[in-house]
């Protein structure tokens, strides 16, 4: 299914708060059967329309609520398995009660209750569906006892370890004030409507997107175990609670009404696949890049560009930024099998996918920063054959850079964030008009760059010309030869002229040959000349040049040809140019030119750095996804990075792949150098971070190389200020 772009937002804005005095708790739910077959399961309702957690709020007026109870298998073997190894039960005892953030029972809130004809508890909040995280849905199954928050954006309210290790590890992080800060969003106290009142229902149900799997012989205390030590939902979670915090006068909206950019897109993953039963747990690499998608059908074809938008408007009085995105992207991998055996899957062997969002509303901080909890669509490729595939991505925390635009009817010109999204590759079966789900195919753990550029109608490439830029990039080559992998990143300088792109450029490559030695060398040099130019969109309106761009190594490619090195785009004014290096001499990758300036370079302020690392020892492969760390100018020639990173590693003997990991390393002091033009460089013994910052003095874009005992690691980071 395809998502259109454009003027989209939650339902959750829909919603109205408030909440009234006690009734009786509910009771006598333990003479219902636990018998559900009639109600969704994920087990067997895999759609692209969904973003991993099915929704069975069928059958619901508009403020009623819908309870289901989830345990780990590890408590019973009754009721029915759902995906995550939790099973569907008929709790014994459920009551609903105000909180506060020592987890303490308060007054009750006014509701009724029903039991459908499935045998679900459905729960009516006479004044209203809660909105913030002071109404809780207390559920008991034996000795196991969980809880959730009542504000729940699909109101099929999902009692089981997600939830209860929401409940314990935001509200109990809050102090009083904090918590009444969040009450008083909820409430509109101060008179302005305030919006990041719905981050509760985003929450309360993206938490149920996770595609974690709970041990079939834990109990609850393991379960919430096994949450704590996924560095990406903790993260996630831990996000999302600091984001609540923030009050009405965060709640802003871009400067046009719509705003569309041309995105381009960075995916490095590191997973384990058992796909092929010969290669059943090995390891593997993969990489993404954006593409154009080519859709046919009776009315001609159509083009489908890799695309974010965003969209304001004014919703009963409230600020709302609405963000969506959809990026179709070809994907390359390489097995690394024990005994140092390696096979290459070409973008041939997988159908061309997409990476899109649900659309929803968002906060702009400060017109500097835009902030959301995202969640993103399950796909399915090979519908049709004998091998159908569901993937699954699962939700992450959006903390994108925008620039200050340049007038009140123009968008940011760029949106910038990394992010990390874990997900898998699922067998399905067809079964009538459903799709259930079978084996796990893969586990994948993705590190993103995303750079989105503002589309300008009528942008003309020779804007471009007698300009110099400062470039930045990071590539993968994946073979069957003597060289396995090979990591690629450089920096470099570009003059343009009349389309011809004259550089200079210097890169590292790190390389594992095929008996699994590594080894890296410095001293790559580039002076060979390539060629730039505009490339044509074919729109619904028409042919239009929207500020993408080719680049070949000589001859220029046509609107609908692969170019020898890339696709990409630029900003209306040319100052900042991305591309997605695709089978070109680089390998597959990412690549960064900004203009160069005379500008000096940031003496203080603090930055936002995320980023990707791959590392390579001779017995493991590392993927090192930065995540929202901190980059710290003390002075013109002193920086701190406190670096916070999430990581999984492959165990080549092993055969294992770890679950995402938080490390929170110690500060490293850096040494802060300028070489003019915008070139910066950081060091600390044998780490370096080189390469250049903006005119604005607001982003810094980074190759990232250390050494660490005998593991080699490199990267690209992009750093961007904090307000």
């Amino acid at each position: 299914m395809r998502f259109t772009l454009g003027l989209l937002l939650s339902s959750t804005l829909l919603l109205t708060a408030g909440c009234g005095s006690g009734e009786d708790a509910i009771e006598g739910a333990a003479s219902q059967p636990n018998d559900f077959a009639g109600n969704k399961n994920p087990v067997d309702d895999f759609s692209t329309g969904s973003t991993g957690d099915s929704n069975n709020a069928g059958g619901l007026a508009s403020n009623e609520v819908r309870v289901t109870m989830e345990v780990p298998d590890g408590v019973t073997s009754e009721g029915e398995l759902t995906r995550r190894n939790l099973r569907i039960v008929q709790p014994d005892r459920v009551s609903v009660y105000y909180t506060n953030q020592a987890l303490s029972v308060l007054d009750e809130p006014s509701i009724s209750t029903r039991t459908d004809s499935e045998g679900f508890t459905i729960i009516e909040f006479t004044d209203g569906l809660p909105l913030g995280p002071d109404v809780i849905i207390d559920a008991t199954y034996g000795n196991t006892r969980m809880r959730a928050l009542a504000a729940d954006a699909d109101r099929d309210v999902k009692v089981n370890p997600f939830s209860e290790y929401l409940i314990r590890n935001t509200l109990s992080s809050y102090t009083a004030g904090e918590f009444q800060t969040i009450m008083d969003c909820v409430a509109d106290a101060g008179g302005e409507l305030c919006l990041n009142k719905y981050v509760w229902s985003t929450l309360a149900d993206q938490v149920h997107d996770f595609e974690i799997d709970i041990p079939s012989n834990v109990g609850l205390g393991g379960a919430l175990d096994v949450l704590e030590n996924r560095g990406d939902f903790a993260r996630y979670v831990s996000a999302m609670a600091d984001y609540a915090v923030l009050d009405e006068t965060s709640s802003g909206k871009i400067s046009a009404s719509s705003a569309d950019y041309n995105a381009v897109f960075l995916g490095m993953e590191l997973g384990q696949t058992f796909l092929e039963s010969s290669l059943s747990g090995s390891g593997q690499w993969g990489v993404r890049t954006a593409q154009e998608e080519v859709l046919t059908d009776n009315n001609g074809t159509g083009y489908v560009y890799p695309a974010l938008t965003l969209t304001s408007f004014d919703a009963f009085n409230i600020r709302v930024t609405s963000l969506a995105n959809d990026i179709p992207y070809d994907r390359e991998t390489l097995i690394h099998q024990d005994g140092n055996n390696f096979f290459v899957r070409g973008s041939e062997n997988w159908e061309r996918n997409t990476h899109s969002s649900s659309p929803g509303a968002a906060t702009l901080l400060e017109d500097t920063r835009l902030l959301a909890g995202r969640a993103l669509y399950q796909s399915i490729t090979g519908r049709g054959s004998s091998k159908i595939i569901g993937w699954t991505r699962n939700p992450y925390y959006l903390d994108a850079f925008t620039s200050t635009p340049v007038d009140e009817t123009t968008g940011p010109d760029r949106v910038i964030s990394g992010y990390f999204s874990a997900g898998k590759a699922i067998e399905l079966e067809a079964e009538g008009d459903q799709l259930q789900r079978l084996t796990t195919l893969e586990d994948q753990y993705l590190s993103v760059l995303e750079i989105n550029l503002l589309r300008q109608e009528g942008f003309d490439a020779g804007t471009l010309n007698g300009r110099d830029y400062n470039v930045v990039y990071l590539a993968n080559r994946f073979s069957d030869g003597t060289a396995p992998l090979t990591i690629e990143a450089g920096i470099g300088q570009w003059q343009i002229n009349g389309g011809t792109v004259s550089q200079s450029q210097s890169y590292t490559t790190v390389q594992r040959g095929n008996s699994g030695t590594v080894t890296t060398d410095p001293t790559g040099s580039r002076t060979d000349s390539w060629t730039l130019s505009s490339r044509t969109a074919r729109l619904s309106n028409g042919d239009a040049d929207i500020g993408r761009l080719n680049l070949d190594i000589t001859t220029a490619s046509g609107n609908f040809e692969q170019p020898d090195i890339g696709v990409g785009a630029s900003t209306p004014d040319g100052s900042l140019m991305a591309f997605n290096l695709d089978d070109s001499p680089l390998g597959d990758g990412l690549l960064v030119a900004s203009e160069q300036t005379t500008n000096s370079a940031p003496a203080t302020g603090q930055f936002r750095l995320q980023g990707v690392a791959m590392a390579l020892t001779p017995d493991t492969n590392r993927l090192w996804h930065f995540d929202n760390a901190m980059l710290t100018i003390d002075s013109s020639s002193a920086a701190t990075l406190s670096p916070v990173a999430i990581t999984s590693t492959h165990s080549v003997d092993n055969e294992t792949v770890t679950k995402p990991a938080l490390e929170s390393l110690p500060d490293i002091a850096l040494t802060y150098t300028q070489s003019g033009g915008g070139q910066v460089q950081f060091t600390s013994g044998s780490l370096v971070l080189d390469g250049f910052h903006t005119a604005s003095q607001d982003q810094f874009y980074l190759r990232f190389r250390t050494t660490e005992a005998s593991e080699e690691q490199i990267g690209l980071l992009i750093a961007t200020r904090l307000p």
